[in-house]
């Protein structure tokens, strides 16, 4: 019972955290299969011509980051980019690969009210999606 209970405190707590913030990101190995903890991963949203620097932070020990977008900004529609530093990632883990980063490029158009850019990697190829 008290695992029981534990797993439905967690779960609420996830989905509270999904809810709270429009965007997430979670990072798995497929060499592997394992979660990838501690990749460096910005959010940029595109102002015109440029890229400006909106968030950075690094994967949990789940290979995830639940709130990507700034806590303090309010969810804008835009063109926004996520990238995520596997070359780095890779180095720490002393592997080569062939990506130093993956950039992922979406739209934030209001239609749902939480985005969620799931990445799988190995070192010579990268995979993403919508996910939710």
């Amino acid at each position: 019972m008290y695992k029981t209970a534990l797993f439905a405190f967690s779960l609420a707590a996830t989905t509270f955290t999904f809810a709270q913030n429009p965007l997430s990101v979670h990072v798995l190995n497929l060499e592997n299969g394992l979660p990838s903890s501690d990749v460096n991963v910005v959010l940029e949203a595109q102002q015109g011509e440029k890229w400006v620097q909106i968030n950075q932070a690094k994967t949990d020990e789940n290979g995830r980051i639940t709130a990507l977008y700034p806590e303090d900004k309010a969810l804008d529609k835009g063109i926004y980019r996520v990238t995520f530093k596997t070359g780095d990632w890779f180095r720490q883990h002393n592997q080569r690969s062939f990506f130093p980063e993956v950039p992922v490029v979406f739209v934030i158009d209001g239609a749902v009210e939480h985005y969620h850019i799931p990445l799988l990697i190995s070192p010579y190829g990268y995979s993403t999606y919508r996910g939710n």
